[in-house]
């Protein structure tokens, strides 16, 4: 297959998706933390406020990222699921996390010391458990 073949570069459309401020720290935030409701989300992703939050999880929904349950309780309860589409942008994160961890330790570990994946989340796959 030629480069010709495409209609757009398929990592400038990945970005399109999964590229919007917040949107990779909510599927972190699913994935790593097993976080899955609205005030998980505020309370744990740092700067991000309601408003944004909300459009963020409508906009991952859209794109068939996330599912959302509603379940009748009062008060009413609603959780947010990684879909399996969400859930293959788990070995994205995982190669964003070792790249910084190989090459900007000092940046991301208090003593500076490089790590690999497996030292820090205790897994070796591509993907997430």
């Amino acid at each position: 297959m030629s480069l010709d073949s495409f209609k757009c570069c398929p990592i400038d459309n990945t970005f399109k998706i999964i590229g919007k401020k917040f949107t990779m720290h909510i599927i972190r935030n699913m994935a790593m933390k097993e976080h899955s409701r609205f005030n998980q989300f505020l309370d744990h992703i740092e700067e991000i406020n309601p408003k944004t939050l909300s459009a963020r999880l409508k906009e991952m929904e859209k794109a068939g990222l996330i599912s959302r349950e509603v379940y009748d309780e009062i008060p009413i309860r609603v959780e947010y699921h990684l879909t399996n589409k969400g859930k293959d942008l788990q070995g994205i994160l995982l190669q964003m996390a070792a790249f910084s961890m190989k090459h900007y330790p000092k940046q991301v570990f208090k003593d500076g010391k490089a790590r690999t994946v497996k030292q820090v989340f205790n897994i070796s796959s591509p993907k997430l458990k």
